[in-house]
């Protein structure tokens, strides 16, 4: 169904675009991240320039792999937040482990989302079901998502069977896609 973005613009969902994901030798480096990044960047270049909304999710997990002090969890200098954008970190992986996010979402009149970022296989899959679990509707842009490299197989047909299970709860779209329907976005 085709929404008109002037009636009420979708949310920017940008999830976890973190150092961490993209420092090589780390447990959950994305392989095809700086591609990811990019799409994202553009979206985010898009929406800015409509002064549309934007959010930022940043995965704080207190394990042994992931060390909230350090670094690695900043955020990537060319999609970091800008004031007035949202930002809510979440310890598990999806964003309404986050007490602020459930809060903000179920105080929003026309929960519409556009889903882009890393973590494909944890926060953008968990984020997505939750979300439609809670009748929200989000949108995932295919490339513009990423995941870290499986324990075996192949990495582009492990993203595609994630996506095609994500797809169950949310609308799959490409990046050009969306930029190209910038005026009417599908939800």
């Amino acid at each position: 169904m085709l929404v008109s973005i002037t009636d009420d613009p979708p949310i920017l969902v940008c999830a976890d675009l973190q150092v961490e994901y993209l420092t090589p030798g780390r447990r959950h480096v994305i392989l095809d991240g700086d591609a990811a990044t990019a799409r994202c960047v553009e979206l985010l270049t898009l929406w800015r320039a409509n002064l549309w909304p934007v959010m930022h999710l940043k995965r704080i997990a207190q394990a042994a792999w992931f060390n909230p002090a350090s670094k690695l969890t900043d955020w990537i200098a060319d999609a970091k937040p800008r004031p007035g954008e949202m930002t809510f970190e979440h310890p598990l992986p999806s964003a309404y482990s986050s007490a602020r996010f459930v809060d903000y979402m179920s105080n929003i009149r026309n929960v519409r989302c556009v889903l882009a970022g890393f973590s494909l296989d944890e926060t953008v899959l968990a984020t997505a079901i939750d979300g439609f679990h809670r009748s929200h509707r989000f949108q995932v842009v295919a490339d513009a998502v990423a995941c870290r490299q499986p324990g075996t197989g192949d990495a582009a047909a492990y993203k595609h069977a994630v996506v095609n299970v994500i797809g169950n709860f949310a609308t799959i779209q490409s990046s050009a896609e969306l930029i190209r329907t910038s005026g009417a976005v599908a939800v």
